[in-house]
């Protein structure tokens, strides 16, 4: 962490920001420290179970968290995420929906990509029916620099399986999502 915090005292001096007021003077070691945890995913072992009863509707987490960081930038973007799957053999806890969304972002990001590495992880582990993962965040990146668009959100989307192939199963996920099935 030394190491960072020497970078992040830099960075600010190369900036022309002091660092040697009261109140500035922990900043380089904050910013490392933030930084290091924005990057850093808590560990989870996947928990899935054997789908014994059969059940064959839809699974769906809404209003998921989300938290990452601009690729691009490293500006923050935040949001929600909406993740769901149809069922086969194997069922997951509930709770692992929402480890993968952190999982995955907790390293510098595009929305984009984020939502297809959750979409294609739950397709890979549990080999269901279909998976669904809407995500809608707020990029600092564009709301506090640049075109500073504030308020605005993007809205991404990785359906597979039934959940992108089957007009009514694809209109269920996105209207429990709270977006309305393209026509």
């Amino acid at each position: 962490m030394t190491a960072a915090e020497g970078a992040a005292r830099q960075f600010l001096h190369a900036l022309g920001v002091p660092t040697e007021s009261e109140s500035m003077r922990g900043t380089p070691g904050r910013m490392a420290r933030a930084y290091a945890e924005l990057f850093s995913p808590r560990p989870f072992d996947l928990t899935t179970f054997p789908n014994d009863e059969g059940y064959d509707e839809l699974v769906l987490a809404r209003s998921i968290p989300v938290r990452s960081v601009c690729e691009h930038h490293l500006l923050p973007f935040v949001g929600t995420a909406h993740v769901g799957y149809l069922p086969a053999d194997r069922i997951l806890g509930l709770s692992k929906l929402a480890r993968v969304v952190e999982h995955f972002a907790c390293r510098p990001q595009v929305q984009e990509r984020l939502t297809k590495q959750i979409a294609d992880w739950l397709q890979a582990q549990l080999a269901p029916k279909g998976v669904g993962v809407v995500i809608e965040a707020e990029h600092t990146c564009m709301t506090l620099r640049g075109v500073q668009a504030t308020g605005s959100t993007t809205v991404t989307s990785s359906l597979q399986g039934l959940l992108r192939h089957d007009p009514r199963s694809r209109g269920e996920f996105l209207a429990l999502t709270g977006r309305a099935a393209a026509s």
